[in-house]
């Protein structure tokens, strides 16, 4: 979910001032943000193949220990590499063939030495032993980190959000999101009496001999750091299928005991529906080994790969609010649906640098629409698409930084929606636009990706010269202005606030109220017009995101 920043700057009245500071000028990027989003060669020297986590989790203290094996192929001669660990977490060792090795840090980056050359080609592992206390969340999921808490009952109520935060706030790991593991044991140890839920299916669960239970749950297929999760609480649990394309996909659902009768007809109300309508417009759900699942968490949401994390209170909407204003927010649970997205894009595709994040949150954003047209009809759809513009702030660029793990704008959300449509509007045909969606989730699968990568492909298959419409879009914050004028019959029209060499294609009225394609460039047309349109009924296709402007 990105830490939802839009929803923050509606519902908390927060800014991104830091994000702002820093694409300004104002504020420079440190070393510490180089060491975590630069592929350094001491990053670029191994691919990770497989974790085995194994962490106890000791409520009371808030305390966490534990280790990670490190499963990896070199990818080049080395004898030196980095991990990443937070440093308010202490790594107590590093084994390596059985032995200790040494390591330093710097900041939050770990540098082992392994005191031999490890040839290219070669799979190896080693061990890191660490523990400590974890950072804790003030308002989870936004700021990131373990969050404490307790049901209705008073039973303990633990989970974790990373996202933006890191994974190694947490656990040690490669935490760049370029790398994402092949697969991963989760091993977390809990005090007796309470369940434990995790990414993936669950092997077995041991007893162990301080009184704690340890749940081992297997994830079979990619999957990118900071979706690593754990949920510890009083649980009830049940199961469902869905017939999909792929087969039989197993969905499990993990309500609170106490809130578990509230929630079964509240999540069958949208979860099949959800799962029917993104494979038909983005192809198969794409982690069907792994299956589905729906987990009550003690934060608003997450996009947790197999195992969602969901906290919207059973209620409709965004916490019972419709972002987009025009009532068709509330006919579905935001969270379910959102969080429920993302396993196509941002789990399924997922950006190598956070920088491009707007490829998880627009296309995700679009899905509220998608899933609004699939129940309730396209023109409901696209009410909803152009509703959630209200939110568009225009305050930075979509795109980020790059290389200094640095997101940009929470625009990325409505903006991203809003462009995606666009796009699907140029594009003029819903059966083909829909090939571009499955085509994506196809090609890409289970892979990590750049905006590049998804803008060639968007272009390549609809056959549209849109690099100035991404431009515009996600490297500016100008919204494109149509002027134009209505003299003698004629209509003269241009672009302005636009990149260099703008000149998308705009449908407007220019007889009756039907829209007719023109093609505006930045240098001034004119064009026949209907005697029945004036500059007072002259309009724009409110599917385009653009604004008009008579002179």
């Amino acid at each position: 979910m990105k830490k939802i920043l839009y929803l923050t700057l509606i519902l908390l009245g927060c800014t991104q001032l830091s994000n702002a500071q820093l694409l300004s000028g104002k504020t420079k990027f440190s070393r510490a943000d180089s060491l975590r989003g630069t592929l350094s060669p001491l990053r670029t020297c191994y691919d990770i193949n497989y974790y085995h986590l194994d962490v106890k989790v000791d409520i009371d203290q808030k305390f966490i220990s534990g280790s990670n094996e490190f499963q990896f192929s070199a990818t080049q001669d080395f004898s030196k590499l980095q991990f990443d660990l937070f440093e308010n977490l202490r790594v107590e060792k590093v084994v390596y063939k059985n032995k200790n090795v040494p390591f330093k840090r710097e900041f939050n980056a770990v540098f082992v030495d392994f005191q031999q050359t490890i040839p290219k080609g070669s799979k190896e592992s080693f061990t890191v032993f660490y523990s400590g206390n974890p950072i804790i969340a003030k308002t989870p999921p936004w700021d990131g980190g373990f969050i404490f808490s307790k049901d209705k009952s008073g039973n303990p109520w633990v989970s974790v959000a990373c996202q933006g935060l890191g994974a190694s706030s947490w656990w040690p790991n490669k935490d760049h999101q370029s790398d994402e593991v092949d697969s991963i044991l989760i091993s977390i140890s809990v005090p007796k009496g309470l369940q434990e839920v995790s990414n993936g299916r669950l092997r077995s669960t041991e007893a162990r001999a301080d009184g704690y239970t340890k749940y081992n749950w297997f994830v079979s297929e990619p999957i990118n750091n900071y979706n690593v999760t754990f949920y510890i609480g009083k649980y009830a649990h049940w199961t469902d299928e869905y017939s999909g394309e792929k087969g039989k996909l197993s969905i499990d659902y993990w309500a609170l005991k106490e809130d578990s009768t509230k929630a079964r007809p509240h999540w069958d109300a949208d979860v099949k529906p959800m799962l029917k309508s993104f494979e038909h417009w983005f192809g198969p759900y794409p982690f069907y080994e792994d299956g589905y699942k729906l987990v009550q968490a003690p934060h608003l949401g997450m996009e947790h790969q197999s195992a969602v994390a969901y906290g919207n209170l059973f209620k409709m909407g965004y916490l019972g609010r419709d972002l987009s204003g025009t009532g068709w927010g509330l006919k579905f649970d935001f969270i379910t649906i959102h969080e429920s997205g993302h396993e196509w894009f941002g789990n399924n595709i997922t950006t190598k640098d956070i920088a491009d994040m707007w490829v998880h949150e627009g296309f995700t954003n679009y899905s509220e629409a998608l899933f609004t047209e699939s129940t309730q009809g396209k023109e409901a759809g696209s009410a909803y698409v152009i509703g959630v513009r209200k939110n568009i702030a225009n305050d930075i660029p979509v795109i980020g930084a790059y290389n200094v793990n640095h997101e940009g704008s929470g625009d990325m959300y409505p903006k991203g929606a809003n462009l995606v449509h666009l796009i699907r509007q140029l594009v003029n045909d819903d059966e083909k636009f829909r090939a571009i969606l499955r085509g994506l989730n196809k090609t890409f699968y289970h892979q990590t990706v750049t905006t590049q990568q998804v803008e060639q492909y968007i272009m390549k298959q609809s056959g549209l010269k849109l690099e100035k419409v991404f431009d515009q879009y996600l490297r500016t914050t100008m919204v494109p202005v149509l002027e134009y004028k209505i003299e003698n019959g004629k209509l003269s029209y241009r672009w302005t606030s636009c990149v260099k060499g703008f000149d998308m294609p705009l449908k407007v009225t220019l007889k009756d109220q039907h829209f007719s394609s023109i093609y505006p460039t930045t240098d001034w047309k004119t064009t026949g017009l209907s005697s029945q349109i004036n500059k007072e009924n002259f309009k724009a296709d409110p599917n385009f995101y653009v604004k008009i402007k008579n002179l």
